[in-house]
């Protein structure tokens, strides 16, 4: 039987004397002075090209949350897939309730091993880089995601060269994530912000199988 002390005791934060206290208040305040310099030094506002590549789960489903974030700031946002076909997803159906604010292609067939061709493979994937460029064109969208660009760019179904320059001379204000695994390395260089998804443990591995709602 436990000892109603003892609960007590278990069940009390931690206290501090008034010195580990005192110390502590003058570290976090040490601390936000850093901080702060760090944050006012920073003074140029622009364009971000974000990148998300790597062979962890999430890339999409960051460049997505990115768009809510910029939705609830009163942006429109452009949004072109490259690879993945017309699939029902959750996330297509919540962009809706946004009417125009969002511009939506879905513009792939599939993964290449669905299609087994090729040349169907690439002129999907040219009409889709088509259509961004008109996206990235329009003065009235902020922010572009070009979903699985990066698998069109490995494959090479699209010019390397023309799509990192295109990408390098869009206009200042427009912020443009590129998603995908296997970024190419003059793309990495181009950009901003590179984030690289690690994968440490995977459902599917354990044979989960895609679940709505988690995977689409």
């Amino acid at each position: 039987m436990t000892d109603a002390s003892e609960t007590d005791k278990t069940d009390t934060p931690e206290t501090h004397t008034p010195d580990e206290a005192e110390r502590h208040r003058a570290k976090m305040e040490r601390r936000k002075a850093v901080q702060d310099a760090e944050v006012a030094a920073k003074t140029i506002e622009k364009g971000l090209l974000i990148v998300h590549t790597g062979p962890g789960k999430g890339k999409t489903t960051a460049a997505l949350g990115l768009m809510l974030r910029a939705l609830g700031r009163g942006w429109r946002v452009g949004v072109v897939q490259f690879i993945k076909g017309g699939w029902d997803t959750g996330e297509r159906r919540a962009v809706a309730a946004f009417g125009d604010r969002v511009v939506w292609h879905t513009l792939g067939e599939g993964f290449t091993w669905e299609t087994q061709d090729k040349a169907r493979d690439v002129a999907a994937c040219r009409h889709a880089w088509e259509v961004a460029q008109r996206l990235m064109a329009d003065a009235s969208i902020r922010l572009v995601i070009l979903d699985e660009a990066n698998i069109a760019l490995r494959y090479d179904y699209l010019d390397l060269a023309q799509v990192v320059e295109t990408l390098r001379a869009r206009r200042p204000d427009l912020h443009v994530v590129v998603t995908g695994r296997n970024a190419k390395a003059p793309l990495i260089e181009a950009a901003d912000l590179v984030v690289e998804m690690g994968s440490l443990k995977h459902h599917f591995a354990a044979g989960v199988k895609a679940q709505e709602g988690i995977e689409f």
